[in-house]
Protein backbone atom coordinates (compact mmCIF):
# COMPACT_ATOMS: atom_id res chain seq x y z
CA UNK A 1 0.00 0.00 0.00
CA UNK A 2 2.77 2.45 0.94
CA UNK A 3 4.63 1.75 -2.32
CA UNK A 4 1.48 2.39 -4.39
CA UNK A 5 0.81 5.64 -2.52
CA UNK A 6 4.44 6.70 -2.99
CA UNK A 7 4.18 6.13 -6.78
CA UNK A 8 0.92 8.06 -6.93
CA UNK A 9 2.40 11.03 -5.06
CA UNK A 10 5.46 10.98 -7.34
CA UNK A 11 3.22 10.87 -10.42
CA UNK A 12 1.08 13.71 -9.12
CA UNK A 13 4.23 15.76 -8.52
CA UNK A 14 5.45 15.13 -12.07
CA UNK A 15 2.03 15.96 -13.53
CA UNK A 16 2.06 19.17 -11.50
CA UNK A 17 5.57 20.07 -12.66
CA UNK A 18 4.63 19.46 -16.28
CA UNK A 19 1.31 21.25 -16.13
CA UNK A 20 1.88 24.02 -13.69
CA UNK A 21 5.40 25.28 -14.22
CA UNK A 22 4.07 28.74 -13.49
CA UNK A 23 1.20 29.88 -11.31
CA UNK A 24 -0.11 31.75 -14.36
CA UNK A 25 -1.01 28.35 -15.77
CA UNK A 26 -2.74 26.98 -12.68
CA UNK A 27 -6.09 27.28 -14.46
CA UNK A 28 -4.77 25.36 -17.48
CA UNK A 29 -5.55 21.88 -16.15
CA UNK A 30 -8.96 20.43 -16.97
CA UNK A 31 -10.64 17.09 -16.63
CA UNK A 32 -13.45 15.20 -18.29
CA UNK A 33 -15.34 12.23 -16.95
CA UNK A 34 -15.76 9.41 -19.44
CA UNK A 35 -17.61 6.37 -18.10
CA UNK A 36 -15.36 4.72 -15.51
CA UNK A 37 -12.51 7.17 -16.24
CA UNK A 38 -11.42 10.72 -15.59
CA UNK A 39 -9.18 12.25 -18.25
CA UNK A 40 -6.96 15.13 -17.14
CA UNK A 41 -5.62 17.41 -19.86
CA UNK A 42 -3.80 20.69 -20.25
CA UNK A 43 -1.74 22.73 -22.71
CA UNK A 44 0.93 25.23 -21.74
CA UNK A 45 4.05 26.98 -23.03
CA UNK A 46 7.11 24.79 -22.75
CA UNK A 47 9.33 27.55 -21.38
CA UNK A 48 7.35 27.43 -18.13
CA UNK A 49 9.06 24.10 -17.37
CA UNK A 50 12.22 24.10 -15.34
CA UNK A 51 15.35 23.23 -17.33
CA UNK A 52 15.71 20.02 -15.29
CA UNK A 53 12.19 18.79 -16.05
CA UNK A 54 12.55 19.64 -19.75
CA UNK A 55 15.86 17.76 -19.92
CA UNK A 56 14.50 14.72 -18.04
CA UNK A 57 11.59 14.38 -20.48
CA UNK A 58 13.45 15.46 -23.62
CA UNK A 59 11.21 18.51 -24.10
CA UNK A 60 12.20 21.73 -25.87
CA UNK A 61 11.92 24.88 -23.75
CA UNK A 62 10.87 27.79 -25.95
CA UNK A 63 8.37 30.62 -25.68
CA UNK A 64 6.75 29.52 -28.98
CA UNK A 65 6.17 25.86 -28.14
CA UNK A 66 3.16 24.28 -26.50
CA UNK A 67 3.08 21.02 -24.57
CA UNK A 68 -0.11 18.99 -24.37
CA UNK A 69 -0.30 16.74 -21.30
CA UNK A 70 -2.89 13.93 -20.89
CA UNK A 71 -3.44 11.51 -17.99
CA UNK A 72 -6.20 8.90 -17.65
CA UNK A 73 -7.37 7.60 -14.26
CA UNK A 74 -9.81 4.75 -13.80
CA UNK A 75 -12.31 5.58 -11.08
CA UNK A 76 -11.83 3.47 -7.94
CA UNK A 77 -14.10 4.06 -4.95
CA UNK A 78 -12.46 6.00 -2.10
CA UNK A 79 -9.26 6.66 -4.06
CA UNK A 80 -7.97 9.23 -6.51
CA UNK A 81 -8.10 6.57 -9.22
CA UNK A 82 -5.74 4.19 -10.97
CA UNK A 83 -3.48 5.40 -13.80
CA UNK A 84 -4.57 3.73 -17.03
CA UNK A 85 -2.85 3.30 -20.38
CA UNK A 86 -4.65 4.79 -23.37
CA UNK A 87 -4.34 5.50 -27.05
CA UNK A 88 -4.19 9.27 -27.58
CA UNK A 89 -4.48 10.86 -31.03
CA UNK A 90 -5.48 14.26 -32.28
CA UNK A 91 -4.83 17.45 -34.15
CA UNK A 92 -4.46 21.17 -33.61
CA UNK A 93 -6.00 23.83 -35.83
CA UNK A 94 -5.85 27.61 -35.86
CA UNK A 95 -8.42 30.22 -36.83
CA UNK A 96 -7.32 30.20 -40.48
CA UNK A 97 -8.11 26.47 -40.71
CA UNK A 98 -4.52 25.24 -40.82
CA UNK A 99 -4.43 21.83 -39.21
CA UNK A 100 -1.60 19.62 -38.01
CA UNK A 101 -1.71 16.16 -36.47
CA UNK A 102 0.02 15.70 -33.16
CA UNK A 103 1.63 12.55 -31.88
CA UNK A 104 1.77 11.66 -28.22
CA UNK A 105 4.43 9.70 -26.44
CA UNK A 106 3.72 7.64 -23.39
CA UNK A 107 5.64 8.37 -20.20
CA UNK A 108 5.65 5.85 -17.33
CA UNK A 109 6.91 6.81 -13.89
CA UNK A 110 6.35 3.98 -11.45
CA UNK A 111 2.62 3.32 -11.71
CA UNK A 112 1.89 6.73 -13.28
CA UNK A 113 1.13 6.93 -17.00
CA UNK A 114 0.73 10.11 -18.99
CA UNK A 115 1.02 11.29 -22.58
CA UNK A 116 2.93 14.29 -23.92
CA UNK A 117 3.01 16.06 -27.26
CA UNK A 118 4.73 19.24 -28.45
CA UNK A 119 3.89 21.74 -31.17
CA UNK A 120 4.86 25.25 -32.23
CA UNK A 121 2.67 28.36 -32.32
CA UNK A 122 3.01 31.93 -33.51
CA UNK A 123 2.51 35.05 -31.39
CA UNK A 124 -1.11 35.52 -30.37
CA UNK A 125 -2.23 32.30 -32.06
CA UNK A 126 -5.56 30.85 -30.98
CA UNK A 127 -5.29 27.05 -31.11
CA UNK A 128 -8.11 24.51 -31.14
CA UNK A 129 -7.26 21.06 -29.83
CA UNK A 130 -9.30 18.02 -30.85
CA UNK A 131 -8.20 14.79 -29.22
CA UNK A 132 -9.40 11.21 -28.98
CA UNK A 133 -8.49 9.29 -25.85
CA UNK A 134 -9.28 5.57 -25.75
CA UNK A 135 -8.51 3.95 -22.38
CA UNK A 136 -6.99 0.49 -22.64
CA UNK A 137 -9.71 -2.15 -22.92
CA UNK A 138 -12.30 0.31 -24.25
CA UNK A 139 -13.53 0.50 -27.84
CA UNK A 140 -15.02 4.00 -27.93
CA UNK A 141 -12.81 7.07 -27.50
CA UNK A 142 -13.50 10.06 -25.33
CA UNK A 143 -13.45 13.18 -27.49
CA UNK A 144 -11.79 16.21 -26.00
CA UNK A 145 -12.16 19.64 -27.56
CA UNK A 146 -10.63 22.73 -26.04
CA UNK A 147 -8.97 25.90 -27.20
CA UNK A 148 -6.49 28.40 -25.92
CA UNK A 149 -4.73 31.55 -27.09
CA UNK A 150 -0.94 31.49 -26.80
CA UNK A 151 1.45 34.40 -26.53
CA UNK A 152 5.25 34.42 -26.64
CA UNK A 153 5.43 37.10 -23.91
Amino acid sequence: MYKKLHHFIKALTIFTLLGFGSSAYADAEHSKEFGDYVIHYNAFRSDTLSPEVAKNYNLTRRNNRVIINIAVLKKVLNTTGTPTAAKVTGHISNLTGQMRNIEFREIKEGTAIYYLSESQFTEGEFLKFELKVTPEGETQPARLKFDKKFSTH
